[in-house]
């Protein structure tokens, strides 16, 4: 009997649960529009990242290479396939039944294989000469000239007529130097087309007399994986910036080519670019959908009512950030509460005289950081800056580059991971001297230090002064300092905070076993868990023992899954909830029953081998009691949430629960309880 979903196919359902959430009538249309591009630039790295996987294991054949993934691997890229297809059919559906239709009622006209309006005409051309033309780049398909597609670049195949021969032209569509849409007015309604439609509908002054027989779309996705070298001594930065360069010219994992291109066509575009088969997906006149979130379009009542972010009640403006801090922990969940909390901590401490020493861990960091300028000033203030720099941080690596290259000019102390393993964990560390005192503050989070996703992603943070806790955060940096690869002769042994590598499996293995014992003795037993991602065998396989013995599991996943829920004599006290709302669900929260004196944990590790084995991740005890009561409030909307949550059943179904009693919709109730008199 098969015990774990398949990782890929598990994600492949939480696309599929965003997706539905673009045929939600409930949500304002161009939050459903923008679902639409969620889901496609989710898709796109799909394809990037795993697709490489799942076909060369393919190529392995029928070689075990986990239990996890015991399912036939050829069947399972089948299966994805097969759910892609059907995926995109429905993505078509909704948006040509749905939302092109609803657009039209707000007279707006988003033109989607359709005629350019004759109204249109004159200013459409004029957009084209004097704003497009400059960009285009037509290149003959012959065996003279050598060409390359960018990865997801947009490209035409143009077949032109001249004389009594053929020929094909390839030509650049420049979405990513140009608006991908053109908005226009006629006769009191807006129209919007696509760039790839304003150069179709002026070939003719690209390409002067010859005959334009026909135009069709392509691009070329490409995989995104880095060869970094275990050995390599040199600088990592230098290294990662050469691989960076490379990335948009690796194998093509697929060609997605507009469906009535003939097959002569595509067999000479495919042989053309060295393309295989198999990386040959049929789809629709336009790609890159994921440029939907900039649709040209709207209004208020089109798009989420505002949500201000509320203020914490324990902080003014009138007491120090530290002082509060010193009386008592703080809570801040993002986007609900300000962000401006986190950033008065930097700020403060890069600019308080007692401050001696700051330290932080920066895994993706926002392009215009507010943090990274607190740090700088930090070092330009004579203060000790240490700053491990994530930059490995998928698809975040040349911005994270960018960011080290300035605070190590400024006199940041920059350090490295070495180059297979992350650093995950959330935390940072302040250091302050009076007299002969030391003392500690810091930040423990579940998401990045990041104040431009604060904006959309769920997280909290929390602020703390406790010794026992911030000690153990300051040993983790000395070791991180030192570039080395955790090993028996090298650990600590860490009392109070979890971290990958070094007692974090472990001590939550022993969390589950307390449960087990106490579902065993007939006491209540209870494990309440939310992150993002469930595939890590050993910890599935202890909940499933804790189900059987009896203990009550309550599981939050927001995208992979490979728990199989609610199969007898398996897992039937486990049950999977994935919510998908307006914000994205991040944070790692872990709640143990323990007999009714219940033991709280939040931080950064989802439960997959990568986080477990390959990361150093930080999960960190809640003590505070106001705190713990805070998160129990917060996870039990989730819990009761049936309108934006489904449950998976034991065939990776997203089910709707039964809505009996009153609407939950936890996101609005989380929102509406954390700002009820900007209270914590």
């Amino acid at each position: 009997m098969l015990q774990y979903f398949n990782r890929d196919l598990s994600w492949l359902t939480f696309n599929q649960r965003v997706l539905e959430e673009a045929a939600n009538e409930s949500a304002p249309l161009i939050e459903r529009i923008r679902f639409l591009s969620i889901y496609s630039s989710n898709l796109d790295e799909f394809y990037r990242v795993r697709m490489p996987v799942l076909r060369a294991l393919q190529k392995i054949g029928e070689k075990k290479i986990n239990e996890i993934d015991s399912e036939k691997q050829s069947d399972i890229l089948e299966q994805a396939s097969a759910m892609i297809l059907t995926q995109q059919q429905h993505f078509g559906e909704i948006l040509t039944t749905q939302l092109i239709p609803l657009l039209r009622k707000e007279k707006t006209n988003l033109l989607y294989n359709q005629p350019l309006p004759r109204a249109l005409h004159e200013e459409v051309s004029s957009y084209f000469l004097s704003e497009v033309l400059a960009f285009l780049q037509p290149l003959a398909l012959d065996e003279k000239h050598g060409f390359f597609p960018e990865n997801n670049k947009l490209y035409f195949l143009v077949e032109l007529a001249e004389g009594r021969d053929d020929k094909l032209v390839l030509l650049n569509i420049p979405s990513d130097s140009l608006p991908r849409f053109f908005s226009a007015k006629a006769d009191g309604e807006q129209y919007i087309l696509f760039l790839d439609d304003v150069i179709r509908f002026n070939l003719d002054k690209l390409f002067g007399k010859a005959e334009i027989k026909n135009c069709y779309s392509f691009k070329i996705t490409r995989d995104a994986e880095l060869d970094l070298k275990d050995e390599y001594s040199g600088d990592l930065s230098e290294q990662l910036e050469k691989q960076l360069n490379k990335r948009d010219l690796g194998f093509a994992t697929r060609f997605l080519y507009q469906a009535d291109m003939p097959l002569r066509i595509l067999d000479s575009l495919g042989t053309y670019l060295n393309l295989n088969k198999p990386t040959a997906v049929e789809g629709g006149r336009y790609h890159n959908l994921k440029d939907f979130f900039a649709l040209p379009a709207g209004g208020d009542k089109l798009v989420y009512e505002k949500w201000p972010a509320g203020k914490l009640a324990d902080v003014s403006t009138e007491v120090p950030l530290a002082a509060v801090i010193a009386k008592t922990d703080l809570l801040v969940s993002t986007p609900y509460q300000s962000y401006d909390t986190i950033l008065r901590f930097f700020n403060e401490a890069a600019n308080n005289p007692d401050v001696t020493e700051i330290n932080v861990t920066l895994y993706r960091v926002a392009s215009d950081s507010k943090i990274v300028n607190a740090l700088i000033s930090a070092a330009k203030n004579g203060k000790k800056v240490r700053v491990v720099v994530e930059l490995k941080a998928r698809f975040d690596e040349a911005n994270n580059i960018k960011w080290a290259k300035k605070m190590k000019a400024a006199g940041v102390d920059i350090i490295y991971s070495v180059t297979a393993l992350k650093v995950h964990a959330k935390i940072a560390l302040v250091k302050t001297r009076k007299g002969d005192r030391i003392t500690y503050s810091g930040l423990l989070a579940t998401g990045n230090f990041n104040e431009g996703t604060a904006k959309f992603y769920t997280d909290h943070i929390l602020l703390t002064t406790n010794h026992k806790l911030l000690r153990e955060v300051e040993l983790l940096f000395i070791f991180l300092a030192k570039r080395e690869k955790p090993s028996p002769d090298n650990h600590i042994k860490f009392k109070h905070i979890l971290v990958a590598q070094f007692n974090l499996q472990t001590r939550f293995i022993e969390l589950i076993d307390r449960e087990i014992a106490f579902a065993k003795q007939g006491q209540p037993a209870s494990i309440i868990i939310k992150m993002n991602n469930l595939e890590e065998q050993e910890m599935i396989k202890k909940l499933y023992e804790a189900s059987q013995a009896g203990v009550k599991i309550s599981l939050i996943v927001r995208s992979i899954c490979c728990l199989m829920p609610g199969v007898k004599g398996m897992s039937e006290n486990i049950t999977v909830r994935r919510i998908v709302d307006r914000f994205l669900e991040h944070p790692r929260v872990f709640i143990f029953g323990n007999n009714g004196d219940k033991e709280v944990f939040m931080g950064s590790a989802d439960w997959m081998n990568r986080n477990i084995y390959h990361r150093i991740e930080v999960c960190f005890p809640v003590y505070d009691k106001k705190i713990q009561e805070q998160l129990f409030k917060i996870i039990q909307f989730q819990l009761n949430d049936n309108v934006q949550a489904v449950l998976i059943d034991t065939h990776l179904n997203n089910i709707k629960p039964a809505l009996t009693g009153k609407p939950v919709r936890s996101q609005e109730a989380i929102y509406k309880h954390l700002t009820k008199n900007d209270a914590v």
